[in-house]
Parts: structure tokens; sequence; C-alpha cells
């Protein structure tokens, strides 16, 4: 039986995502409904994905009762908000990464959602890439012994990026682009840091345009990431162990690695109906898959993104927020 998704937000991550939703089989994904602020916008964009419900508020399409599951890709500040109003009428969610704004948003999130036991994932898509689950078994078999280290850095030129630059908007890069720096180093680490000592630089509106941090394990194993908005960086993650190497290449959605004897391993993603707006997004079908296997298994949460995975990430977010002194509205109330 397909499972029935209502899409929160008309933006261009939600258009990716329902573009990835195309490539799977229609007995199992099916998008009913779409949700904006704007009704216009959201009658747009369920015309050019054949959707056939559009509301022009987020409190419609919580009332829809044709939906099971509701993907929440709207700005970082209203994943909150939004993620309670649709628990609260009975959705299971997956809301973009980052989750909340903060630790304790995401805790309270979580909290309601166990409550009401509905399934609730934080979207960090790039755990289901193949390549991912890969590095994963390569990591327990043992093949590059003992990890030592993790380098992962993460920017390009985002000046003209709205949304990264205001920080009423959820801005900065910490939340953005750290998000994913973070997740390689615990995806590797399976621990919670030792401790995080991080650095930065803030626009004039208060949030970070770059941050360098070292997340520091147990036995003296560390994480080195970084992020910018002013300039490309190497865009990968290294892996790197007493027997050698792996390298994820574009590590936030990699179809392929270099790994440990130099040779690269390429799983190739299918072709979408309509045209993505970002690299590699039809891999969000992958995530999409895990969310209806846990729903179909009765699951409030995934293993390979748990809540406590989430509220950890959320912590060392705060914590290098902290450091360099980016604070938005909510973390004062």
């Amino acid at each position: 039986m397909a499972l029935s998704w209502g899409i929160a937000s008309a933006g261009k991550i939600s258009h990716d995502f329902v573009c990835a939703l195309s490539t799977l089989p229609d007995d199992e994904h099916k998008v009913v409904s779409v949700g904006a602020r704007d009704k216009a916008r959201a009658e747009e964009f369920a015309k050019l994905h054949g959707i056939p419900n559009a509301y022009g508020s987020y409190i419609e399409l919580a009332k829809d009762k044709s939906i099971d599951v509701v993907y929440i890709g709207a700005l970082n500040p209203a994943h909150y908000d939004i993620a309670m109003l649709m628990l609260e009428h009975g959705k299971h969610i997956l809301c973009e990464k980052p989750l909340c704004m903060n630790e304790k948003q995401a805790r309270k999130l979580i909290n309601y959602a166990e409550l009401k036991k509905l399934f609730l994932m934080e979207a960090i898509w790039s755990r289901f890439f193949p390549s991912y689950q890969y590095l994963r078994k390569q990591i327990n078999a043992g093949v590059l012994g003992e990890i030592k280290e993790v380098e992962a850095g993460f920017g390009f030129d985002l000046g003209d990026v709205d949304r990264l630059q205001k920080r009423t908007m959820g801005g900065g890069t910490i939340l953005d682009l750290g998000v994913y720096v973070i997740q390689v180093s615990q995806w590797v680490f399976q621990e919670p840091p030792k401790s995080v000592k991080a650095t930065g630089k803030l626009n004039s509106d208060g949030v970070d345009i770059s941050m360098e941090a070292d997340v520091e394990y147990s036995s003296g194993r560390i994480a080195k990431i970084r992020t910018s908005a002013e300039k490309e960086l190497d865009n990968v993650a290294v892996i790197k162990g007493t027997k050698g190497q792996i390298t994820l290449k574009q590590f936030w959605c990699p179809v392929s690695i270099i790994d440990i004897d130099g040779k690269e391993k390429v799983w190739p993603l299918p072709e979408s109906k309509l045209k993505p707006n970002f690299t590699n997004s039809v891999g969000l079908r992958f995530e999409a898959m895990e969310v209806r296997r846990c729903i179909q298994e009765g699951k409030l949460q995934s293993d390979v993104i748990s809540h406590n995975e989430s509220i950890l990430i959320a912590k060392i977010e705060d914590d290098i927020r902290k450091q360099i002194g980016v604070v938005y509205e909510e973390d004062k109330s």
C-alpha cells in the first residue's frame, strides 16, 4: 500500500523531494497534498507535480485526512511549529535538517512525537545513500583498522543566498552546512564527543559565514570540520584509519567514494521526471524509502538517524554556536 505524502512548503528542496519520490514505485509512495503560506505558490507546485490538493496554509494541510506523513521543507525557524502542528493532527514527520533551531526545541518536538506515538525523523539524507552504508560496513569489518581522524569541509560562495545571511531566517553555516560535517563525524565515531573547540567568522547580522572546529572523541580520535559561505572548499570527507583511508566525494550526497584500495566505487542515481535544483538530490529517495519501511514496521524512529542522534547533533551545533557567538531568538525563550 502506498504511503501518502503531504508536502509542507513549496520551495526548492520540496520540489527536489517530490522529484525524488517520482523515481519510486507508485504503489509505494504517492504525493496527495501540498501546503504553503501562499496558496498561489502551492497551486503552482501542485500543477507542476500533478498533486491533487493545494492549500494556502499549514493548518489546512494538517487537517487533510488523506495524508499519512508530512515532509517539511520550510525555512529552519519554521520547522518546530509546523512539525508540532502536524503531530497534533496525527501525521508522521520527515523534517528537513536541522530538525529544530536548537537542542531545547529538538527535545520538545521528539518528546511530543513519542507521546503521540508518531514517527519522526530528521532528514539527514546523506546516511541513506548506498555509499554511507558501504562505509559503515567497511568500518565495522575493520578494513580501515582503528579510525583516528575524520576531515570534512563543506563550503560554497553563498553570499547571495538570503536565508543563509539573515538571523531571522535561521541563517549561518552551522545549521545549514555544519549539520553535514557533524553528522559524518558522528556516523564514523558512533559516540558523543569529549570536547568541541570552535572558531568562526560572523557577518553584520550576527550569523556565521565560516566555522572551523576540532571535535575530539575517546582515545584522542578527532574530527576536523569546517564550513564556509564565502568560498568553495574541497567538499569531501576523508576517514583515516590505521590501515588506510576512504574518501567520500561530495560527502553530503555521495554517489561515489575512493575506497581503501584507491579505486573509485560508484552508485549511479536514476533520473527524475522533472529537473531537480540541487546536486544528486534524487538521492532523497533513499530517506523516503526508510520512512516507509519504519512506518510499515510500526517504528517511531529510524536506527540510522535516531531521536538521540538528532538531539546529540543539535547539542554539538549549539556548542559551536555558543563558542563563536551566534544567538537566535529561539535560544532566548
